[in-house]
């Protein structure tokens, strides 16, 4: 990615991690990931800030377990880059399948910022909210 605008570097990033949200294989995310990465999550589990690679490596598969049938990217809304941070708004959809509860359907608008130190992501920030029945 040498060489490339913040935005060009956010949107090949935003490529590998729709791609581990659709199919569960998150290494062309995360071999982006500087090993002090740091990320936000807003809810459940995972919610506040996290640091370290290795702690990424358990919540990026954590996500599949919860949407074994993969999350499609309905449609990238908004890209907005300033500095070294590229935001996407999104929606998205799947099923919901939470430990001890019946498979639902899920459908929600997110808002991800990646933050880059050079061509790595050095952190992550994800902001979600949705009635679960309309965008």
């Amino acid at each position: 990615m040498t060489g490339r605008t913040t935005e060009e570097k956010g949107r090949a990033a935003f490529d590998a991690f729709r791609a581990g949200l659709k199919n569960g294989d998150w290494s062309g995310f995360t071999d982006l990931l500087t090993d002090d990465f740091t990320f936000y999550f807003p809810q459940g589990r995972w919610h506040g800030e996290h640091r370290g690679k290795t702690k990424a490596l358990e919540f990026f598969p954590y996500v599949t377990s919860v949407f074994p049938e993969g999350i499609t990217v309905a449609s990238l809304d908004h890209v907005h880059t300033s500095g070294d941070t590229v935001m996407f708004e999104f929606k998205d959809e799947g099923t919901m399948a939470l430990p001890g509860a019946v498979p639902r359907p899920y459908r929600n608008r997110v808002a991800i910022a990646f933050d880059f130190r050079g061509d790595r992501i050095c952190g992550y920030r994800e902001y979600f909210g949705s009635d679960g029945t309309s965008y």
